[in-house]
């Protein structure tokens, strides 16, 4: 069968980085193909060179599309051959309807008016084709995640797409939004459209892709089919080692408790009779990781972002306590004094000044450690940024790179830089390895386990179940704003997890 699409020796230079090395490609029309690699492998790069967002004349090598040449000079070029790409950050317009989003710039006009009625009725085509049953009129921002991410590929069927490029389309969705999108993906196929996805959950990679294509290190290293597809293939060819284990070997050895929290009540920032964090209590000890676990929606970011300079909700009531001494974590900065740290989950909107360098970002949460008599010490700010570049491995020719131009791994280990900065006792972790590869994952796994070897204590939020199982030495289960279980190392199981979920459902714990 001839190729819908071929891309031949693709090549692409940076100043001083090669993205792109003699990469090639071959996509059959109908086939959901899938590109497997590390962070900064060059995967999204290779996208932005089909896509046009890196035009015709900036890259080597040739692109065949239907059997012709192509050569976009933009995304307008591509989209108008049917080739849409659907960005990991989501391109809609919150305040802006579902019918106003899905032809916004490719408008259903006459005479430059715009006819809302039909507008309307091909909305509610499109979003039936995608499984949505909401009105066009609604708003997006009124929306989750997981809709949002339905509608952009709605947007992209109202431009008679042919070829979609999906980037980590299932990065930030919940189990159940991430199975309804499989499945419109294998719906799309049946329809005979062509799709390449981008995608880090090898699980999901397996269930629907036809071939999968690694690249690693700005090279296309192998194509796999269907029926050759292993998880430990994948991963080999994409680190370049075997790894045997996913998790990195380690001892427990808790000290006695270092953090409890006793009696935690948050209610929500602007629906004051909303209470979301309901009679919680937890401890950490010294030199543990202690993971909790729960659906999303649970409240487990609420907890965390609560506890650290109560950043989120109104009305706290309850004691957090150090040490054994009750501690005042009313504000950020009085939270960071009493030893507590807060990675966020949001590392790009909330983590980071991205259009500014790793230095500045590594600094930002205690300018008094690189500060003397008050005054910013360059010198001292960029040692401590290149201590940190050296001892989490942070890959980048320099600390004055900036921030935005790092992989997501790059940049989740920037981040845990600045808060490890403040020295402190408990390092709050949510979602610490979404959206990075697996390669990144170990090697931000190795720096949790180093801390807690140090006598650090962690507490990690995450929605992947075999990491909480993989990293924690007790797990506590979330839902609907309340601590409904409680298990050891040697017992937690995925099934027992989702056990105490379903039966603490709207039950105190």
């Amino acid at each position: 069968m001839t190729a819908l699409l071929e891309m031949r020796g693709i090549s692409k230079v940076f100043p001083g980085v090669r993205a792109l090395d003699n990469v090639s490609l071959s996509v059959a029309p109908g086939e959901i193909h899938a590109i497997c690699g590390e962070n900064g492998a060059g995967k999204s790069t290779l996208m932005k060179v089909l896509s046009g967002v890196y035009p015709f004349g900036s890259y080597e090598g040739d692109i065949i599309y239907d059997g012709e040449t192509l050569a976009c000079r933009n995304i307008r070029d591509s989209e108008a051959r049917g080739i849409i790409i659907i960005h990991q950050e989501l391109a809609l317009v919150p305040l802006l309807s579902i019918a106003e989003n899905l032809f916004l710039g490719n408008e259903v006009a006459k005479n430059g008016v715009i006819n809302w009625g039909q507008a309307y009725q091909r909305t509610e085509g499109l979003l039936k084709k995608v499984g949505l049953n909401e009105l066009p009129t609604t708003k997006v921002e009124k929306l989750g995640v997981g809709k949002q991410q339905l509608i952009e590929i709605a947007k992209a069927l109202a431009k008679d797409v042919r070829l979609l490029i999906l980037d980590e389309p299932t990065a930030a969705l919940q189990e159940n939004d991430s199975q309804k999108l499989l499945d419109l993906m294998l719906e799309l196929k049946a329809q005979g459209v062509t799709q390449i996805i981008i995608s880090h959950k090898l699980n999901e990679i397996s269930r629907v892709a036809d071939r999968i294509t690694v690249i690693r290190d700005g090279a296309s290293v192998s194509t796999m089919d269907k029926h050759e597809i292993t998880e430990d293939r994948i991963i080999r060819d994409m680190v370049g080692r075997d790894m045997a284990h996913r998790y990195p070997e380690r001892t427990p050895n808790p000290g006695p408790v270092l953090m409890e929290v006793a009696g935690w009540n948050v209610w929500h920032p602007e629906q004051a009779e909303r209470q979301i964090i309901k009679d919680v209590s937890f401890n950490v000890k010294k030199g543990e990781i202690v993971g909790i676990a729960g659906l999303m929606g649970t409240g487990r970011t609420e907890l965390a972002m609560s506890i650290f300079g109560q950043s989120y909700g109104q009305g706290h009531k309850g004691s957090i306590k150090m040490h054994g001494a009750e501690v005042d974590v009313s504000t950020v900065p009085k939270a960071v004094k009493a030893g507590i740290a807060y990675v966020t989950e949001d590392r790009k909107g909330l983590g980071l000044v991205l259009e500014e360098p790793i230095v500045k970002n590594i600094t930002l949460a205690n300018l008094a450690g690189v500060a003397m008599r008050g005054v910013l010490d360059k010198r001292r700010e960029t040692r401590v940024a290149e201590g940190y570049r050296k001892q989490l491995a942070i890959r980048t020719p320099g600390v004055q790179q900036k921030v935005v131009n790092l992989s997501g791994g790059n940049q989740q280990k920037v981040v845990l830089s600045k808060w490890l900065f403040t020295e402190p006792e408990v390092l709050i972790l949510d979602e610490p390895t979404r959206g990075i590869d697996v390669g990144a994952k170990f090697e931000i796994y190795t720096i949790m386990k180093e801390l807690a070897e140090q006598g650090r204590s962690i507490v990690l939020i995450s929605s992947e179940m075999p990491e909480l199982l993989g990293m924690c030495d007790r797990i506590y289960v979330m839902n609907e704003g309340r601590i409904v279980g409680e298990l050891d190392r040697s017992e937690a199981s995925q099934e027992k997890i989702m056990a105490l979920i379903l039966k603490g459902e709207g039950k105190a714990a």
